[in-house]
């Protein structure tokens, strides 16, 4: 097979500030793979949790020893390929594009979309969260108005976790309760902005304002802490940071309600369908989100999104230049297109 990519770069319409800092933009890279007159599209968009890293250089840098391994290759041998770049240390968001772009390609060859080829029903899909980042409490409630105008969401995932910690977060919050109409649901993400007992005490007052969940409660690292969370707060608890791979939902089952799965962060739509399975054998519920990504790597998820309880895949209308077309917003829901593979075009063509 051959393979090749590109960078681009995107901007976002309102830079989203979480515990760990503030992103107005990125540069992603667009990966093509090419067999028997078929080509595949896949998308790497950089991420750093605490200590780990992968930052555009270094899927640039990863990128000519990947496509090296691939093409003595076809696009069928996915599992094999699989296990070469995980023996070569490829990152996983370049792991990510490279199975996004075998999906696609294989969809492509037999002429189905994705969703179609795994018997899934895009009837099954939720609605989008679409994410409101720390703010002072007047920018938050303008976020929520300029959010519903675009959107009509009818869902807010609300980032907490500020560094002027919990009487910041209340004020934000409040803000953003008050702001939004009756009828829409409100989550919380701190992205492991919390200690233990912080977390504790946020847990209880955000269960009395009807907050349906906590995502990423505590730092990665504090694991351990979980179970005491577990058992004292009133709301689900949900990992991200904490939740890479199919593996880590076993050792996190006795101690959260959900986990958080991110093409980037598990190493694509092969990863993320055993994330799926894996979370179900241990009775936990299942939350796709994003980092930020195009339309190409949305719809990738979007796919597969019929199997999850809850979404989180906005970061795509976040975006002032966004060079794909895929999934579309209808009524609140990211819903694929019925075009083979993933449904993916560049915007330019689309004019």
């Amino acid at each position: 097979m051959r393979a090749r990519y590109e960078t681009f770069t995107v901007n976002k319409r309102f830079p989203l500030t979480i515990s760990r800092g503030t992103t107005a933009q990125t540069t992603n890279l667009w990966l093509r793979v090419e067999a028997d007159g078929v080509e595949g599209w896949g998308e790497a968009s950089p991420f750093s949790i605490g200590t780990y890293r992968e930052s555009a250089e270094a899927l640039l840098e990863a990128a000519e020893r990947a496509i090296a391994l691939l093409e003595p290759l076809h696009p069928l041998q996915r599992y094999r390929i699989e296990r070469l770049l995980k023996e070569h240390g490829v990152p996983c968001a370049l792991c990510a594009a490279i199975d996004i772009a075998l999906h696609d390609w294989l969809g492509k060859a037999v002429g189905l979309p994705l969703w179609k080829l795994w018997g899934l029903e895009r009837e099954q899909i939720v609605p989008t969260t679409v994410t409101i980042g720390i703010n002072p409490p007047d920018i938050a409630r303008q976020r929520v108005r300029d959010w519903l105008a675009l959107t009509g969401a009818k869902a807010l995932k609300v980032k907490l976790g500020s560094p002027g910690g919990i009487e910041a977060d209340k004020a934000m919050f409040e803000a953003v309760r008050e702001e939004a109409p009756g009828g829409v649901i409100l989550r919380v993400d701190a992205n492991g902005g919390w200690n233990l007992q912080d977390a504790v005490a946020m847990c209880r007052w955000l269960a009395e304002r009807g907050v349906e969940y906590v995502e990423q409660p505590l730092p990665k690292g504090m694991e351990d802490a979980l179970p005491e969370l577990y058992r004292l707060s009133p709301l689900p608890i949900f990992v991200d940071e904490s939740c890479f791979t199919s593996s880590d939902v076993v050792k996190l089952a006795d101690r959260v309600h959900g986990v958080n799965l991110k093409m980037m962060k598990c190493g694509g739509l092969s990863e993320a369908m055993r994330i799926v399975h894996t979370a179900r054998a241990c009775g936990l519920q299942v939350m796709f989100g994003c980092y930020s990504d195009s339309s190409l790597a949305i719809t990738a998820a979007a796919h597969l999104s019929p199997l999850a309880d809850h979404l989180d895949l906005d970061s795509h209308l976040n975006l002032l230049d966004d060079p794909f077309v895929g999934a579309t917003l209808r009524d609140g829901r990211i819903v694929p297109n019925d075009l083979p593979g993933l449904g993916v075009r560049r915007r330019e063509d689309t004019a």
